[in-house]
């Protein structure tokens, strides 16, 4: 089994606010990229009718996804009024400060916390 986690968010985009948003998630998309070398994967989804986006992201480790909350927390606050999140799940093992970075995230932008324990399974992953 591995250590890696997979973060997947669900929110409301706001109406009229899907070009506004669209720009926004390209910025940090950029930015993520730009400043943390470890994360696997971030990919932002929208639905075909626009008004879903779905977050997701592969971390090798627990580290990973708790430097991302650290650096591109500062972010999040202009993308507020632009969606309403609906959930941050978590597949993988997590700690308790992890969950309570997640869930200061849902305080600014609604939502909840699911964690997800993984009972089996492998990864192809090299990392």
């Amino acid at each position: 089994m591995s250590d890696f986690l997979v973060y997947l968010d669900t929110s409301d985009v706001q109406p009229g606010k899907l070009g506004e948003l669209k720009v926004a998630m390209e910025d940090l998309a950029s930015f993520v990229e730009a400043n943390e070398p470890r994360i696997i994967a971030y990919d932002v989804y929208f639905s075909d009718d626009g008004t879903r986006m779905n977050v997701l992201q592969v971390h090798q480790d627990l580290a990973s996804l708790e430097f991302h909350l650290e650096v591109a927390g500062p972010r999040f606050p202009p993308i507020a009024p632009l969606v309403r999140l609906r959930t941050i799940e978590i597949f993988g093992a997590v700690n308790e400060e992890l969950v309570k970075q997640l869930e200061a995230k849902t305080q600014l932008l609604g939502g909840t916390v699911i964690i997800r324990n993984l009972h089996t399974g492998f990864a192809r992953v090299a990392v």
